[in-house]
Parts: structure tokens; sequence; C-alpha cells
């Protein structure tokens, strides 16, 4: 599965976890949650029907860490409070498949327009996202 794909999928099924929806059993990473993931991220599952509140579940994350992470302006820190690999391998691999066109070794200017791309992305995915968070 895609890391866009994972990000979708930890995100979006904590929205399912709150509504109790039946798939909301199925932890992050588990093969049935990677197949809805990758329905979703490939476009053959429909976005949520209501939006799905990105800043309200990473909030509400971020209160149950003992970490400080500012996932509103780290792509790391997101990565981090998702469980997911946030390496620099990683946050490459996630540049490419979101067709970054600059150059990968100046990590600090990738990092930044991953996160612009991610929380785009993820609006545009039946997310809502802040509008300061996806210029």
């Amino acid at each position: 599965m895609s890391i866009f794909g994972n990000i979708m999928s930890a995100i979006f099924g904590h929205s399912s976890a709150a509504a109790a929806a039946p798939a909301a059993a199925t932890q992050p990473g588990t093969p049935a949650a990677q197949s809805a993931a990758s329905a979703v991220a490939s476009g053959a599952g429909a976005s949520p029907t209501s939006p799905v509140d990105v800043a309200a579940i990473m909030d509400d994350l971020a209160a149950k860490t003992p970490q400080q992470l500012n996932w509103r302006t780290s792509i790391v820190d997101l990565m981090k409070l998702i469980n997911l690999d946030s390496s620099l391998a990683a946050r490459k691999e996630l540049a490419q498949e979101l067709h970054y066109s600059g150059d990968t070794n100046d990590s600090a200017s990738m990092n930044i327009w991953l996160h612009k791309q991610v929380m785009t992305k993820l609006a545009e995915n039946g997310g809502k996202v802040p509008d300061e968070l996806k210029h």
C-alpha cells in the first residue's frame, strides 16, 4: 500500500472508529485496513459520506500522546502521531508518490511541500482540513 494510503487509512480509520463502523475493529496496518485504504486511495471506494474532521482527529491523538508533536506544521510529527515510519527514506518515498519535483536531498523544503500536499490530498478525499493547512 502507498504511504499516502496508510496516512488516509490511519486518519479516516479513527473517524470510522468514532462512528462505530463495522470496519472500526480493524487496526491500521492489518490486511483488511490496507485493502480498505487501497480502495479509497485508488478511487475505487467512495469518499466518506460526511467530511472527516482531520484536525479534530489529529488533535485528539496529539492529546493522548506524551510527546509534543506539532502535526499542524511538521510532516514528521504527523506521521509519528499516526504511528507511521517518518524516516527520511519513507518521506522520500511519499514525495515520489505525490510527484515532488524538487530536490529530495533538501529535506526541509521537501517536508514543507509534503505537509501541504498531504493536507490538500486529505481534503480532496473527504477530509475537512483547515484552509491554513492547505496553503
